[in-house]
């Protein structure tokens, strides 16, 4: 009877972890994104960094998004911390919202060693698929608080969805 119970706890267990990882993968696999460092990245030297985890040449990070639509427009949220505007750049190609730009690493005043690095430095780009076409010359973009946003307007306003046609 207790072996039995185990078993039975463990295969929830198991299929709790499943269901997580299926969910992150579905939700968070189009937000991981390269960054390829550079000479104007300016990262610090291997012999300062003594987080054994750390590849200068290999960055990854998260840059989490939202895409929102309604009748008349397209907006598309981006989160790229610690960065400056003018070095974000956005194009339109096809039906695709292409952002790019680079981090670059930010220097301390003081001479030490970096113990933990876990942000990821270097160029990037992110490719956001478009729900609607868009009218590429209306497009709006501001950046506040480390959020990048997108506002386009749609080609054709209207509410999009299903519709029906009937068999003849």
């Amino acid at each position: 009877m207790q072996l039995d119970r185990i078993k039975e706890n463990m295969g929830a267990w198991w299929d709790s972890l499943a269901e997580g990882w299926r969910h992150l993968w579905k939700s968070g696999a189009e937000a991981i994104t390269r960054f390829k460092p550079s000479e104007g990245t300016d990262l610090p030297v291997s012999s300062k960094v003594d987080d054994a985890s750390w590849a200068p040449n290999h960055g990854w990070s998260v840059l989490g998004g939202n895409v929102f639509e309604d009748e008349y427009r397209v907006v598309v949220q981006l989160e790229t911390p610690g960065m400056e505007k003018k070095d974000i750049q956005i194009e339109l190609e096809d039906d695709m919202l292409v952002i790019s730009g680079e981090k670059r690493f930010n220097r301390e005043d003081t001479d030490g060693r970096w113990r933990v690095m876990q942000c990821a430095y270097g160029s990037f780009r992110r490719a956001v698929p478009l729900p609607a076409p868009v009218r590429a010359h209306a497009a709006q973009a501001t950046y506040k608080n480390g959020v990048l946003r997108v506002e386009l307007p749609k080609l054709n306003p209207g509410k999009s969805g299903s519709v029906t046609i009937k068999v003849q």
